[in-house]
This record gives structure tokens, C-alpha cells and sequence, in this order.
């Protein structure tokens, strides 16, 4: 039996390079939704791809009076602002994703905390067809 010559194994830079730039659409998206709603938009963000899963981790959401409430201790209150804020932000994140990433987003979840000031969005995708 005669051996097969096998071409050599495709690299995976291209993907790389193609999940890395949608990762950066997709955390500028976020930054640009937070700030729409806000009127303020993280000034960090990173998003992290698996097959069906992105998560964007986002620092520094919180406005100057939500700062401002925080450093008065009314936490609870600051709270209250961002899961409304969660209802508003909902439709245009998973829009967002659904049409850069050309998947249907299943569902978002997502949380906050006040200290330190970090944000993540984790969005659940429909399996590819």
C-alpha cells in the first residue's frame, strides 16, 4: 500500500484574524448601545468567541452621577438605575450581535457590578445549520 501525500494543514491564522476583527465589532457595538442609553459608554471592552458562545466583558460603565451615587453609599439605587438599563440595552445588543456575527442570538444574559465598574454581556448563539 502506497502512502497518501496530504497537503499541509491549513493554519488557523485567517480565523483568527476573522473572529478577531469581529470580536472588535462587536465590543465597539456594545460600547456604542451603553452609550446610546447612558449617555456614557465604557471606555474598555473585550469580547471573548467560542462556536456558541460571546461574551464581551466591558470596565468603566458607570456615569459620573451614578459615581456619584455610589461614592454616597447608595448603592442600592445605582442598582435599580442599571437593571432598568438592562431592559433598554436588551433588544439593541442582541441585534447588534445577531447581525455582525450572522447568528441568531437564544439569549442574553448579563450583570454589573459597581466596584470595580465592570459590566459583561454573555450571549448564547443558535447552533450553525
Amino acid at each position: 500500500m502506497s502512502e497518501i501525500e496530504l497537503p499541509p494543514a491549513p493554519t488557523n491564522a485567517a480565523l483568527d484574524r476573522k473572529l478577531g476583527s469581529l470580536a472588535v465589532q462587536i465590543s465597539n457595538a456594545a460600547v456604542q448601545v451603553y452609550r446610546a442609553h447612558t449617555g456614557r459608554g465604557p471606555t474598555r471592552s473585550r469580547t471573548s468567541i467560542d462556536p456558541n458562545l460571546i461574551v464581551v466583558e466591558l470596565r468603566d460603565t458607570l456615569t459620573t452621577g451614578e459615581r456619584n451615587l455610589v461614592a454616597a453609599g447608595q448603592l442600592d439605587t445605582v442598582m435599580k438605575v442599571r437593571r432598568a438599563y438592562r431592559h433598554l440595552l436588551h433588544q439593541p445588543l442582541v441585534d447588534a450581535v445577531e447581525h455582525l456575527a450572522g447568528r441568531r442570538v437564544l439569549a442574553l444574559l448579563g450583570d454589573c457590578q459597581l466596584d470595580p465598574d465592570l459590566a459583561v454581556e454573555v450571549f448564547i448563539l443558535a447552533s450553525e445549520a
